[in-house]
């Protein structure tokens, strides 16, 4: 399907049609894998051609294809190896000795390798809080990228992203935004003006918790080439199975994320009625302190829940093992709910609450799954034995 045929379609079609063959007599419906590491010359100059696996992969492309017409991107998306390759791969457009302002709270890889890479000399950084609009702008002044998480994870906090933005190109900043959580089936940042966008495809892009891959999607065609090449140089890129596997789940990613998200909704309205929580983080409820910015640039709220408890980590922990349905895993987005208190990470940001669990909700029965959170809220209280 062509980007024309697309542009009248709902976001929920499209995952589905987008990137199909041809429609030819005994064509295949899905595009094939292709298991090849190496493409037939015929001794004319190469650019153009495929000839490696490691430059390209007729497998990555319809991935790379749709992924991009869905974040609203003329130019195809990158796949690489893993959600952090692709974050690498953001992180290697700063120059050798720059500077990257980032949220002192976000995802632990990200945060961790900006880190890494000041320790080793590689670039500056400055840490914000991402929801200050004021306090990020105010450390943009020289820098040469600004890297945004919006929510972030696992605190939910949402990021004043158009203002942010329009601050970061008056000073001649580069803008990524990490769009994981929100899929661009709820925001769409190069819309909002941001430069790149990075997920991990992990998670609810593929959905089903078999697949480790990452994607950019870039608003330049020159900044594409220019991350390609590097791609290429560093070998970091996917498999061809792992890219239809990908592509597969993001035919259902509407189906699976209404359902979630309608569920998130629920939960989190309810969990805020239980005293053994201190707070409850959803940029949908409306005791959020995000929640109209939210609303403003999102057309839905996501399926991931961070609450807190009122008896501190102890209670967090018997909280967790109290759940039945829940597993108690790391990774978000998939089919299944899952449970973590973020905090047992060594490399967590300090500024998460060590009580703070963080649920992604599946695509279970909302009921089923209220009943869930109430035996480990039970548990967490002491009473698992209650009726």
């Amino acid at each position: 399907m062509s980007s024309a045929d697309s542009s009248s379609l709902h976001p929920s079609t499209v995952v589905v049609a987008l990137c199909r063959p041809e429609r030819n007599a005994d064509a295949p419906l899905n595009p094939p894998i292709v298991l090849s590491s190496t493409f037939v010359g015929d001794g004319a100059p190469a650019p153009g051609d495929r000839v490696y696996a490691r430059y390209t992969n007729p497998s990555w492309e319809p991935l790379e294809e749709a992924v991009a017409e869905l974040e609203g991107s003329d130019h195809p998306a990158l796949a690489y190896a893993s959600g952090m390759a692709a974050v690498s791969a953001a992180f290697s457009l700063v120059p050798i000795g720059g500077t990257v302002v980032v949220p002192a709270s976000a995802y632990n890889g990200t945060v961790g390798l900006a880190r890494t890479l000041a320790e080793d000399g590689a670039l500056s950084v400055r840490e914000v809080d991402p929801a200050n609009t004021e306090d990020v702008i105010a450390a943009l002044p020289g820098a040469d990228l600004l890297w945004l998480e919006s929510p972030t994870n696992p605190l939910l906090d949402v990021a004043d992203v158009p203002a942010l933005v329009a601050a970061a190109k008056q000073h001649g900043v580069l803008v990524v935004v990490d769009n994981t959580f929100s899929t661009p089936l709820r925001q769409r940042p190069l819309e909002l003006g941001a430069d790149v966008v990075v997920h991990s495809a992990t998670k609810f892009i593929a959905g089903h918790s078999d697949v480790l891959m990452g994607l950019v999607v870039v608003a330049d065609g020159a900044l594409r080439t220019r991350l390609a090449g590097r791609r290429t140089l560093a070998g970091s890129v996917p498999g061809p199975f792992e890219a239809w596997l990908a592509l597969r789940g993001l035919r259902t990613m509407a189906l699976r994320l209404d359902r979630a998200e309608a569920s998130a909704a629920e939960l989190a309205a309810r969990l805020e009625a239980e005293s053994a929580l201190s707070r409850v983080r959803y940029p949908g409820l409306a005791s959020h302190p995000h929640h109209a910015r939210a609303a403003a640039q999102m057309s839905g709220f996501g399926a991931v829940i961070s609450i807190e408890f009122e008896g501190g980590e102890d209670a967090a922990v018997r909280f967790v093992r109290g759940l039945d349905l829940f597993t108690p895993a790391t990774s978000l987005g998939g089919v299944e709910s899952l449970v973590e208190r973020r905090r047992r990470h060594p490399g967590e940001p300090e500024a998460v609450p060590v009580s703070l669990v963080r649920l992604s909700i599946g695509i279970e029965h909302v009921e089923d799954l209220w009943a869930d959170l109430q035996r480990g809220l039970r548990a967490a209280a002491g009473t698992a034995g209650a009726a």
